[in-house]
């Protein structure tokens, strides 16, 4: 059977092509998708800092909801202190430290802040005994001492221009800048800025014997620590380690060693994580669907080139299932030669795409790809199920039929399209049209998001019911040409109706192309204008004051604004993630989303559309939720609702307030009083400025943010769209990057379908020439074909994405078209022409340079 099936393949090599290209860019994508799934369920990050430390004692960074994936939270738990003591009595035990991190930041001789290097500035600062944690440091100096000595690591230094003994200006813990001689410079990987010890507990504010809740929702982190960092004696990790998670048993805490170190560095690297598991699993499906679609229709071409040949084994005594095992196995031998370098290329890819978040600080750059052979298996597994399913589809009605009639009906197609996939495509087409009134009842991302699903959807019915249209289409078209229509014309709409199944075959994926393209393209930039604004709407401050380089705005900054001559009003802003469980349908869903930080003064520099409930009532364990939260989980005004803040902390806060922008505000605000303790640092980390509107007013603010001190950045909130409590999510701006690596398999496929179709109509062509045809009027029949698959493509394709686009638009802009670029169409309309009009006319060229005799005898 295989030697059978290879003899055949060498006959196809140019229908075979187009198999072979879709399953190697098919690998391509599955594999680089699987990359990136495993990346975010195992990758670590190197341990930095904590790489002497040979086990490390942590809060566990993650939710854990029921029959789901644990969900990352980005900010830092405290471990009580308490706990180092017991812990250092252990037996194998050398050293036990415990590590604490708040906002530091340098300021160079020209006032400029240095931020500190490959850290965070708001966790730049440790005290002395962390450098403990350290693998091997090289220190010039000694330990500093008292209240105004500092150490500095390598890198930072170097930015800062200072050395040993040098006066350098810090900004630490949220407190005016104060100059401090460097005692020492620590050459060491993500070092840090180091205090005496009992200067780092000042000033991160972590002072006293333990951590307490007020009444009013907020914690307090005083005797407590970011970690415990354990140095054991040679040979007794793995003995250490075992004592120390029976004493933390039941606490909640975790215990690390090895490659796991990594995660106590940073918790917000779990939440980059989780992006890449979502990101694979959003462009999974598409990816799956897009794959399976064109390695279908390059098989259905390939074995519809071969039914000829398939009819005379069935006539010779071959049963049905000899010709599905011959049609599958030799697109097994076709796939296999094509898998191999698609599965390489999808790991070259992963590893270039990953570059690319990391380069746009949506990926830490230290985190790394996982490498293994899992998403290879997954890869092989799933282009095999799809290449015989497909491969034995299409060569499912020739093995069925008769031999005589399969005889027959070789050289045709069926006179009627079957109708049970004619309904199930048009049943289809009606379910994505409902399916596209989402956008009308949800104003969310995942209420955008299916206006994409809708439009697949419609192409996959499309794809299934086109044969129906497309022969109805060409009937009715020919029934109207006037005796005088010319002959090419005549031939290519009599070939539009007696090839019906040949011509959607083409029609379909061109179709999918142009609504996969409209809907995943203008359902992102219609979120993101409808998301600007609510957001421009909704602001009514003119400025925004932030300090990025020191990771957070110094105390004192929101009173020395206040008191600058024409500012009306002036409010922190602050955001940080909340994980909400709630019941849908008597099941708990848990959703992750970011959340506003806000204070009753809020009210005074931003309108979120308050339909119920006041803003200024956002004191103690209180919150405000958007009106689609409130309608979808019953959190109505006066409710209370359960939710976990970024460190895992539980609370149960009242519901004050519903607004209605929650697509620029986010869909949950938490009042300051709340979030206080439960945040990384506590310092705000923007304010928002409502003035007079002069520019007096904007000279004096700036000159009192300059005498302030430095690293106080002042914007203005008409060019800032970070304003709101949520910034473009990132995964939109990656969706858009992957729709164009997408439509170039996509096309690049539909290329090759086009030219494999093409080139097996030799027979036909050196038939027509045979009859009197001229070459030319051959060529612009074929021309006239392309014309009508191109226009009938972009109909369908505009057909398909006109009701979830405009329904769409309803639902987040208030009126009937989304928002997108203008130039987005006519490039669509230029690809599908050139696409269509190429991959026939440089085939029917190439088959005219045979003689037709010799055409005729081809197999």
């Amino acid at each position: 059977m295989l030697h059978l099936a290879l003899r055949m393949a060498a006959h196809r090599i140019t229908a075979l092509l187009a198999v072979a290209c879709a399953v190697l860019g098919g690998a391509l994508m599955i594999t680089a998708t699987g990359v990136l799934a495993e990346s975010g369920l195992r990758s670590q990050l190197p341990p930095g800092r904590l790489a002497g430390a040979d086990v490390v004692v942590a809060a566990d960074q993650e939710y854990h909801p029921d029959a789901d994936l644990p969900i990352a939270l980005p900010e830092r738990a405290p471990v009580p202190a308490g706990l180092v003591d017991r812990l250092a009595g252990l037996p194998g035990v050398t050293d036990a430290v415990g590590d604490i991190g708040f906002p530091v930041a340098l300021v160079d001789a020209r006032g400029r802040v240095v931020p500190v290097a490959n850290d965070d500035p708001r966790t730049a600062g440790h005290g002395w005994s962390s450098t403990k944690l350290l693998d091997g440091p090289r220190v010039d100096g000694r330990a500093p001492s008292g209240s105004r000595e500092v150490a500095v690591d390598a890198a930072t230094a170097t930015a800062a221009g200072i050395g040993t003994g040098d006066r350098v200006e810090v900004v630490a813990g949220g407190r005016p800048a104060a100059a401090y001689r460097v005692s020492a410079v620590v050459d060491a990987p993500d070092a840090g800025v180091y205090f005496a010890d009992a200067t780092a507990v000042r000033l991160s504010g972590q002072e006293g014997r333990n951590g307490t809740v007020g009444a009013d929702g907020g914690a307090s982190r005083a005797g407590t620590v970011d970690l415990i960092g354990l140095r054991t004696e040679p040979g007794t990790e793995d003995r250490v380690a075992s004592a120390v998670r029976e004493q933390v048993a039941g606490t909640g805490l975790k215990v690390l060693t090895g490659a796991e170190r990594g995660e106590a560095v940073a918790p917000g690297v779990g939440s980059s994580r989780s992006l890449l598991v979502l990101l694979a699993g959003s462009l999974g499906g598409i990816v799956l669907l897009i794959t399976g679609f064109v390695t279908a229709g390059a098989l259905g071409v390939a074995v519809a080139g071969q039914r000829r040949d398939l009819a005379l084994m069935r006539a010779v005594g071959a049963t049905p299932k000899q010709i599905r095992r011959l049609a599958s196995a030799q697109s097994m031998v076709v796939a296999a030669v094509a898998v191999v370098p698609g599965v390489a290329l999808g790991y070259l890819l992963a590893g270039q795409f990953r570059g690319q978040l990391a380069d746009r600080g949506i990926l830490p750059a230290e985190l790394p790809l996982t490498v293994s052979p899992l998403p290879a298996l997954v890869t092989l597994l799933l282009m095999a199920a799809a290449v015989q399913v497909s491969a034995r589809s299409a060569a499912w009605r020739t093995s069925r039929m008769p031999a005589t009639e399969a005889v027959a009906e070789s050289r045709s197609e069926p006179r009627k399209p079957s109708r049970i996939r004619t309904r199930t495509g048009l049943l289809l087409i009606v379910a994505a049209t409902a399916l596209s009134a989402a956008p009308l009842l949800s104003r969310t991302l995942l209420g955008a998001s299916t206006t994409s699903i809708a439009g697949i959807v419609a192409a996959i019915g499309l794809a299934l019911a086109c044969p129906a249209l497309v022969k109805g289409a060409g009937e009715a078209a020919v029934r109207r040409l006037r005796p005088g229509t010319p002959a090419p014309t005549w031939l290519a709409l009599a070939n539009v109706r007696a090839y019906a199944l040949r011509i959607s075959g083409v029609v379909s994926p061109l179709a999918m192309a142009v609504v996969f393209v409209l809907t995943y393209t203008l359902a992102q930039t219609t979120v993101l204008a409808a998301t600007a604004d609510d957001t421009r709407t909704g602001t009514l401050a003119q400025h925004r004051v932030s300090a990025p380089g020191l990771g957070g705005l110094p105390s004192g900054t929101l009173s020395a604004v206040r008191d600058v001559p024409g500012v009306r009003a002036a409010a922190p802003v602050g955001t940080t993630t909340v994980v909400w469980p709630y019941q849908l349908f008597g099941e708990t869903e848990t959703e992750e989303s970011s959340a506003m930080i806000l204070t009753p003064a809020a009210a005074d520099v931003l309108d979120l559309g308050v339909r119920d409930g006041d803003l200024t009532r956002l004191t103690g364990a209180t919150v405000a939720v958007s009106s689609e939260v409130a309608r979808s989980r019953g959190a109505e005004t006066g409710q209370r609702v359960r939710l976990v803040l970024g460190d895992g902390a539980r609370v149960d806060a009242r519901v004050v307030a519903v607004y209605d922008r929650g697509l620029g505000f986010g869909p949950v605000v938490l009042s300051h009083d709340l979030a206080k303790g439960h945040t990384t640092t506590d310092l705000d980390q923007s304010v928002l400025v409502r003035t007079d509107g002069t520019a007096a007013a904007r000279r004096a603010l700036t000159g009192q943010l300059a005498a302030a001190g430095p690293g106080l950045l002042l914007e203005d909130t008409a060019s800032d769209s970070g304003t709101g409590g949520t910034d473009t999510p990132p995964e939109v701006w990656i969706n858009l990057a992957v729709i164009v690596v997408l439509l170039g398999y996509l096309l690049l496929s539909i290329a090759n379908k086009l030219v494999a179709a093409t080139a097996q109509r030799r027979a036909e062509i050196a038939a027509l020439r045979l009859v009197g045809t001229t070459p030319r009027q051959i060529r612009v029949m074929m021309r006239r074909e392309a014309a009508v698959i191109a226009a009938a493509a972009l109909t369908t394709g505009l057909l398909l994405s006109a009701v979830p686009l405009a329904l769409l638009g309803q639902g987040f802009l208030g009126r009937p078209w989304p928002q997108g670029p203008a130039w987005l169409l006519p490039a669509i309309a230029v690809t599908v022409v050139v696409t269509a009009f190429l991959t026939i006319d440089l085939p029917t060229r190439q088959a005219l340079r045979t003689p037709p005799a010799d055409a005729l005898r081809a197999p």
